[in-house]
Order: C-alpha cells, then sequence, then structure tokens
C-alpha cells in the first residue's frame, strides 16, 4: 500500500509542535485590537478637543464628537487630509509621541497576514536551530502508524520526554498526528542520510523502526547504522524469515509483529485466560506491567524468587538470565530485576525503590 504524502511537505523538513489557533479567533483578536486602537485615539482627541481647529470650519469653537472620530480614522489610515490639525503645542507633542505609535500598531495590524507570516518562519527557523543546538542522546522514532504510537506511548508512561523524542514519517497523517500529541517529526523517507540526518540520528541514543515494509526496515537499519555505530536500533519485522537479516543490517533487538499476533490469537484459541493475561502485560497503565528496576541494598544476597516482586529475569553484566538459572541464585550488588507488578502504586503493592530504600550500585 503506498503511503500517503503530504504534498506541501519538503523531504527532511522538521516540523516542530506548534500551539494552534482558529482562524476565526485569529480575527476576532486582531479586530478588537484595531477597534480598541481605534477608540483610545478618539478619546485622546476629544478629551483635548479644545486643541484642535478645523479649517473647513473655521467659525467653530471646537471639534465634535463627529470629527474627534473622522480625524482619527484619516490619522491612522495615513490618509491626512489636514482639515483638521493640533494647533496647540502639547497637542503636538501627543501625536508626534502618542498618537504616531498608535498609527503604526494600526498600520501593523492593517498587514499583519504578512508580517504573521514572515515572523512565523523567522520563528521557526530559530526553533529548528535552538532545537538542533540541544538535541542529543534523544530518540528517533522511524514510521508513527499504529506499532510507532504505541512505541512512544510506552516510552512517555515510563517517563521519556516528548521533548527527546523525533519522529520521522513520509505521511502528512503521520505528521498530523505526531504534532498533535506534542512530537516534533521529520518528513521524508528515513532510508536517505540527509532526512535522518535532519533528524540528528546520528547524535541518537536510541532509535526505533517501525516501518510498514520490511524491506524498507532493512535499508532504515543499515542506514542509521553508518551514521550512528554507538546507537541501539530496535526494529519491527512483519515476518519472521526477515529477522538474521535486520540484525545483519545493524538492529540490537528485533521484533517480529505478525508472529507476535499469531501468538496471541492462537493462545486466545487455545487458552483465552493465559491470552488475556498476556495482553494485560502488554498493555501500558493498567493490570500488571513488565518492568525493569534497580536491586535494593536489602536484596542483595537474596534469591530471586524470595522478594516481594515476582522476578522474571535478572540482568547482569548486559546479560539475561532467567530467574531460576543457577548463576543468579543469589543476587548481587549492580543486578537490575525485570519484574512484573502492578502497573498503578497501591499501597499493599508499594514500588520498591520510591520509598526511600537505599539502591545497589555497581560493585566496588
Amino acid at each position: 500500500m503506498p503511503i500517503e504524502s503530504d504534498p506541501k511537505a519538503v523531504p527532511g523538513q522538521l516540523k516542530l509542535p506548534i500551539s494552534t489557533r482558529s482562524p476565526w479567533w485569529q480575527l476576532t483578536r486582531r479586530l478588537l485590537l484595531a477597534l480598541g486602537i481605534l477608540v483610545l485615539t478618539v478619546l485622546i482627541v476629544y478629551v483635548d478637543r479644545d486643541s484642535y481647529r478645523d479649517n473647513a470650519h473655521p467659525r467653530a469653537d471646537r471639534i465634535t464628537l463627529v470629527d474627534a472620530i473622522y480625524y482619527t480614522t484619516v490619522t491612522l489610515s495615513t490618509t491626512g487630509y489636514g482639515d483638521i490639525a493640533p494647533v496647540a503645542d502639547h497637542a503636538r507633542l501627543i501625536n508626534a509621541f502618542l498618537v504616531t505609535p498608535l498609527r503604526i500598531g494600526f498600520l501593523v495590524l492593517l498587514i499583519g497576514t504578512t508580517l504573521e507570516v514572515l515572523a512565523s518562519q523567522g520563528r521557526e527557523m530559530f526553533r529548528t536551530a535552538r532545537w538542533r543546538k540541544h538535541m542529543e542522546q534523544h530518540v528517533v522514532v522511524i514510521g508513527y502508524g499504529t506499532k510507532g504510537r504505541s512505541a512512544v506511548d510506552t516510552l512517555v508512561t515510563n517517563g521519556v520526554d516528548k521533548e527527546g523524542i523525533v519522529v520521522v514519517d513520509p505521511s502528512s497523517v503521520a505528521l498530523g498526528d505526531a504534532h498533535a500529541n506534542g512530537l516534533a517529526v521529520v518528513t521524508g523517507d528515513a532510508s536517505r542520510r540527509e532526512v535522518l540526518r535532519r533528524a540528528g540520528a546520528e547524535r541518537a541514543r536510541q532509535v526505533i523502526i517501525t516501518t510498514p515494509r520490511d524491506d524498507t526496515t532493512v535499508l532504515a537499519t543499515l542506514t542509521v547504522r553508518q551514521l550512528n555505530p554507538s546507537a541501539y536500533i530496535v526494529a519491527a519485522v512483519r515476518e519472521q524469515d526477515n529477522v538474521p537479516l535486520v540484525r545483519q543490517s545493524g538492529a540490537d533487538a528485533v521484533v517480529t509483529s505478525s508472529d507476535a499476533v499469531g501468538r496471541l490469537v492462537g493462545l486466545s484459541s487455545i487458552s483465552p485466560p493465559l491470552a488475556a493475561v498476556l495482553e494485560d502485560l502488554l498493555t501500558t497503565g493498567e493490570g500488571l506491567e513488565v518492568a525493569e528496576r534497580e536491586l535494593l541494598v536489602s536484596e542483595v544476597g537474596k534469591a530471586p524468587q524470595s522478594l516481594p516482586d515476582q522476578v522474571i529475569a535478572v540482568l547482569r553484566d548486559e546479560k539475561v538470565y532467567r530467574y531460576f538459572d543457577p548463576t543468579v541464585t543469589q543476587l548481587a550488588r549492580g543486578d537490575r530485576l525485570v519484574v512484573v507488578r502492578p502497573s498503578k502504586e497501591l499501597p499493599w503493592a508499594p514500588r520498591p525503590g520510591t520509598h526511600g530504600e537505599a539502591i545497589a550500585g555497581e560493585p566496588v
């Protein structure tokens, strides 16, 4: 299926999320500002009406409210017929130092659309330059379909700041969805080096690849690995046969989406409760969750099975051991635990390490 692209989007262009308002709100705001300037100027002129003369009616002692409105409109619009003019020195000073700035503000509102476009482009360039300057050790998500959105939601739920996530996708729909979620977006094909450079892939600490095609995933993985040899790359593929190819391309972890769905479907037909438990573990924010945590000082030397948490694996020396492996019979400093626990902290199941407990760091 071809990917829908945004005809107005420039390939490789970075788009940062911005707060948008209704066009009617913008129009109403401008009209109210213009009306406020008009009313204020009319009041200034009318209150000091004795200092003005109407040359078209020299016998009039002072100008009227209608004259003040007329003078204000022709002055703010820079028409300036000259029939009504200030004659007192202080009135001229007021015109020079107060009415003139109001006139400038009024003109800015009249040509505000053009100025706003130019200012928006300037602000966007400044925000982009600042973003590129400070963005490093971030997460690049290639592909913002169902898998990409779920990956981002999981990252955010586990404490990753949205400002530290960049989405790369050629689709205008994905661009709109990512902006609505407050994410920065680079529009374009992730297999192109220039597009990935705009996303800062060479400085990223992690790259998640969730493209809809396995061949695109292979190309994107190769390109990312060439740009950033140290990044941790996680890729999703549709077919199990393509896992070795993606790993050879440079991916550190590969997830097979079709096989995972197939297993859940098969378990649902054989054992619906078991499938429900697995689905619960994969769902963020409710029920049970699989999480990684530090080892506490009080847990050093104990067996994984004896801890309050349901430990399913132990991470030691960058290797993963099952909880029943003889190598991790006794937990040691520097270990990390993979546990199953409630997704929300409850009084009867507090999360270890969240109540001031000492963490068991690296061995001395």
